[in-house]
C-alpha cells in the first residue's frame, strides 16, 4: 500500500549533511550579511541564491549520469561538490 523511504545509513548522512549545510548557512548570514551580487550566473543573487542553485544543478548532475550510464557515482559527487564550490564562489 505505502511505499516507504529505506533510510540507510547513507541516505542518513546524506540528509544530514544537507541540513547541516543548511544551519550552517543560516547562522553564517545571521553573523555576516550578504548583499546582492553579480557573477557569472545570468541573475543577481545571494549565498542563499548560489547554495540552492547549486545543490539543485549538483542533484541534475547525479541524476543525468544515473540516466546514462552505470558508472560508480563518486565521479558525479567529485564533480557536483567542485560545481558546487564554483557556483557559490563565483556564481
Amino acid at each position: 500500500m505505502f511505499s516507504w523511504m529505506a533510510w540507510t545509513p547513507v541516505v542518513a548522512i546524506f540528509f544530514s549533511t544537507i541540513a547541516l549545510i543548511l544551519v550552517g548557512m543560516t547562522v553564517y548570514e545571521v553573523r555576516n550579511p550578504c548583499v546582492e551580487r553579480r557573477g557569472f550566473l545570468p541573475i543577481a543573487t545571494t549565498r542563499g541564491d548560489r547554495l540552492f542553485i547549486g545543490l539543485l544543478t549538483s542533484a541534475y548532475i547525479h541524476l543525468g549520469v544515473l540516466a546514462v550510464s552505470d558508472m560508480t557515482l563518486w565521479i558525479p559527487l567529485t564533480i557536483s561538490v567542485v560545481w558546487l564550490a564554483i557556483v557559490m564562489r563565483w556564481g
